[in-house]
């Protein structure tokens, strides 16, 4: 598995087409969610691509301060289905933190789960800060991630 990290610009016509056609695969079609894809912070966002040969993954976006949430954030995590329960989201999650925390110098994150996942991101050191909300008809919270 290989892992890159880009942002908007850097990213080539093909690899742009390979995320939105996965994300749109996950969140549209498999979990039957009509919501605005194209949303416009990807040109604000760093994008980790999981790789297995040519084929994408696993992805999700990291976004600074101030676009969704006061504090940086990760989103748009997906595994494709033939990949998932192989510790592919867990390696992207793990990254995009260090990569928050090492690189961009945030202390905290600050995620909107499916709340079906909490666990996984309790997992991973996030703490669950809010009430189940939905969103785009799915039950999500919010969670925070802080290094002291």
């Amino acid at each position: 598995m290989e892992f890159t990290i880009k942002r908007f610009e850097e990213l080539t016509p093909t690899e742009l087409y390979e995320i939105i056609k996965e994300r749109i695969d996950v969140f549209i079609v498999e979990q039957n969610c009509v919501y605005h894809e194209c949303d416009g912070k990807d040109y604000k966002a760093w994008h980790l691509l999981a790789r297995e040969g040519p084929r994408l993954i696993g992805y999700l976006r990291i976004l600074p301060p101030g676009v969704s949430f006061p504090e940086a954030s990760i989103g748009r995590v997906l595994v494709v289905k033939d990949f998932r329960h192989r510790g592919v989201g867990r390696s992207l999650m793990n990254l995009a933190i260090e990569y928050i925390f090492m690189k961009l110098r945030e202390k905290r994150i600050r995620i909107s789960a499916q709340a079906r996942l909490e666990e996984f991101y309790t997992g991973l050191g996030f703490q669950r800060v809010s009430n189940a909300y939905l969103e785009d008809g799915i039950p999500h919270i919010e969670m925070l991630y802080e290094r002291s």
